[in-house]
């Protein structure tokens, strides 16, 4: 299985994210932003960071990236897109999922690991998972207070697209705890959290994995 890591001026998580596809089998490529074709992949991650520094909304100006075009055209073809963090900012913003990100509730950066309520598993990427699970993963943000119109979140809700709901403690205000949704398709998945630093016990968690190891189950 193949998967593109788009890389943009200021992403830092690129490399974590390499590593673990890597661990879970795939053979990997990082795409520069300026490229213009993001085809000839089974995935494509859109990793954390700070896309240009988050000099204007977080994400708004990846989204006019080159690449992005492409991104887009393979997401309708059904083409497995994931965007963590910043680059789930950039789905948004890039209307390829609904809503938006805005500062978090305290108006503070959080960096800590948090607890996830699976909330769907009829997805690629959590097709391994069991509804009602909580996931340990760690979350490193100042913009993830995620929010929607009414009419969306009726529309999410009601389609089963929320995967992801903080439990317990809410850190950031996101409506209703959405911690990650997908789209009507459900081959694209936005979330804040980082799974990919919930990979290894080092790191204090390994139940980030469930979502790699879900992609890759549903690939093949």
């Amino acid at each position: 299985m193949k998967a593109a890591i788009i890389r943009f001026p200021g992403s830092n998580c690129d490399q974590d994210c390499e590593f673990v596809l890597k661990e879970q089998g795939f053979q990997t490529e990082f795409v520069w932003h300026k490229d213009t074709s993001a085809a000839g992949f089974d995935l494509i991650v859109l990793p954390g960071g700070f896309s240009y520094g988050d000099y204007l909304r977080c994400g708004a100006i990846a989204r006019y990236s080159p690449i992005m075009k492409s991104v887009i055209e393979q997401a309708a073809q059904g083409v497995l897109v994931l965007g963590i963090c910043n680059g789930f900012q950039i789905l948004c913003e890039s209307g390829l999922l609904p809503g938006a990100l805005v500062r978090n509730r305290d108006l503070r950066f959080i960096c800590e690991h948090v607890q996830l309520r699976v909330e769907s598993t009829a997805s690629p990427f959590l097709s391994g998972a069991t509804v009602g699970s909580v996931l340990n993963i760690p979350i490193a943000h100042g913009e993830g207070n995620y929010v929607c119109d009414a009419t969306t979140l009726a529309q999410l809700n009601a389609e089963n697209r929320v995967l992801l709901r903080y439990e317990g403690v809410n850190p950031n205000g996101a409506t209703e705890n959405i911690a990650g949704i997908c789209n009507a398709a459900r081959n694209v998945f936005g979330l804040m959290p980082h799974p990919e630093r919930a990979c290894d016990s080092h790191l204090g968690s390994t139940d980030g994995r469930i979502i790699f190891q879900s992609i890759l189950a549903s690939l093949a």
